[in-house]
């Protein structure tokens, strides 16, 4: 067997299969989803069956699921309690049966459909003293720059007792299991029944989503759209049970190949108390938050409040983020993410593998990631830009060059050799665009990409300190050299180069 530190790295962009697996796309939404055979081909390639997999940043869980479908201790850690309730409700969908949870599913649809439907023809009297009797999530303030003051405010009373009747009804169901999947679908109906929820133009009216993950902020719409609470309910259901299929089937394959051994945990910490609770793993690979705009706590509010799990103040203070209701400020935010760096470094095993997954503009932040890394004995092996997904987000479509897509994987091996960084040496920023657009064979070439290039070169040169890329400057210096944006294909093109659709280009 190959020993860890000899493994050859994966040097190579690897195809994004987004909307590929059922668990991780329409269960529930959340920020930043990672594309999972991504993820997924780093787990295999970098760990090996039984070995402790850990993300630190755990998000929806893409990371830890799929170490534990691969027949791996899938770790997974948030500081937000929403991530882990979805990353723990969809591993939980491995156990009980199909049959289980439509059989629940009729239940709920027999004690509580007809209630909800009859909300439509209620009178106003009628639905206040209604709210009266049930369950609600407490009436919470919610942040400075929403649109409204507080929890309630965000629902119509129809959809306020449209949801606890559903709700109610759900943890009614005694099979553990089956409850925990249809509080997934009920979670998941919530990003649409509120006055968040932005019908998209042009299209069906359910089809949409909340501004919490478009602009990320509670905006309540100039005209709010009530989709009907139950049929919204009843569809994110089937999703549910659909990815539970899935999951059987992964299950099902690895128990006749073999045997499946796969385990899950689940932690709740800020990154630098999980070295008091965990003992060190065999691979990280994590996707830290890049800073500002999505401040994750503040927007899961929506879910954290009904589900009784808000953060605690001193929580929401180890958020690492720029910004947010705290106002967080940039320079704890670059002192933070270095000091996770070194933190994943102490959680890992000697001679073992760590993949960083990070983009943003701010060359500060990428310092502190690589020089964090090299000091705690990390030795960068390889830097794979993955872009040239075919879709891109609308912040890519509207911010066009300035606003990044994709990511850049970074993979570092623990070589306990710590080294010394002085990365303050000049760099010349336009001569190694100039190389790089020379070394490009098809005339065509991602803006991130070349960002990338640029950043990984300053690094290895030490010069990356010193290195500060202004987006305006950046684009100025690449038309300079005779190319242009196409905004279609969101890539720059050597005047004379045809026009290439995305997909035939993958």
């Amino acid at each position: 067997m190959i020993p860890y530190d000899q493994l050859r790295v994966i040097d190579t962009p690897i195809h994004a299969e987004r909307q590929g697996a059922k668990r991780h796309y329409g269960v529930h939404p959340y920020f930043t989803r990672r594309p999972y055979n991504v993820v997924r081909q780093y787990i295999q390639h970098y760990s090996r069956k039984g070995d402790r997999v850990l993300d630190p940043f755990g998000g929806s869980g893409v990371t830890a699921i799929e170490a534990f479908l691969s027949n791996r201790v899938g770790i997974q850690n948030d500081i937000n309690p929403l991530a882990n309730f979805i990353a723990q409700g969809i591993a939980d969908l491995s156990k009980g049966t199909v049959t289980d949870c439509t059989r629940a599913l009729s239940k709920v649809r027999d004690r509580c459909q007809q209630r909800v439907l009859a909300l439509d023809d209620a009178d106003n009297t009628a639905v206040s003293e209604l709210l009266e009797q049930l369950p609600l999530p407490a009436n919470v303030h919610l942040p400075a720059n929403s649109d409204v003051q507080h929890y309630h405010d965000m629902f119509s009373p129809r959809q306020l007792a449209a949801l606890a009747i559903i709700r109610q009804a759900i943890d009614e169901i005694p099979n553990r299991y089956a409850r925990s999947a249809l509080r997934l679908a009920w979670s998941a109906a919530l990003t649409k029944i509120n006055r968040t929820f932005l019908s998209a133009e042009g299209r069906a009216e359910s089809r949409g989503g909340s501004s919490i993950f478009s602009i990320y902020r509670y905006k309540v719409a100039a005209k709010p759209v009530e989709l009907s609470p139950w049929p919204t309910f009843y569809e994110r259901a089937q999703n549910v049970l659909a990815a539970k299929e899935e999951i059987d089937r992964e299950v099902d394959y690895r128990k006749q190949t073999g045997g499946f051994s796969g385990t899950f945990e689940v932690y709740h910490d800020d990154i630098d108390a999980l070295r008091g609770q965990i003992s060190p793993v065999d691979y990280i690979f994590t996707d830290p938050p890049y800073g500002g705009h999505i401040s994750y706590i503040d927007l899961s509010t929506l879910w954290n409040a009904w589900n009784g799990t808000l953060p605690s103040y001193k929580d929401r203070q180890r958020e690492l983020i720029v910004g947010g209701d705290l106002n967080l400020s940039e320079d704890v935010y670059i002192k933070r993410l270095d000091q996770s760096i070194r933190t994943c470094f102490a959680l890992l095993k000697p001679k073992h593998w760590l993949s960083v997954v990070f983009q943003h503009w701010s060359t500060a932040y990428f310092d502190a990631i690589l020089t964090a890394a090299a000091e705690a004995g990390g030795d960068l092996r390889a830097a794979i830009s993955q872009i040239g997904d075919p879709v891109w987000s609308m912040h890519k479509k509207k911010g066009k060059q300035s606003v990044l897509a994709g990511e850049l994987i970074l993979t570092f091996l623990k070589t306990d050799e710590p080294k010394t960084i002085d990365a303050n040496k000049p760099f010349d920023v336009e001569a190694a665009v100039v190389r790089i657009l020379d070394e490009t064979s098809n005339g065509t070439v991602y803006g991130e990409y070349l960002l990338n290039r640029v950043v990984v070169e300053a690094w290895r040169s030490g010069a990356l300190g010193s290195l500060n890329i202004d987006r305006a400057d950046f684009a100025d210096i690449v038309a300079r050299q005779g190319w242009s944006y196409d905004d279609k294909a969101h890539q720059w093109r050597h005047a004379g180069t045809m026009s290439i659709p995305l997909l035939g280009r993958l």
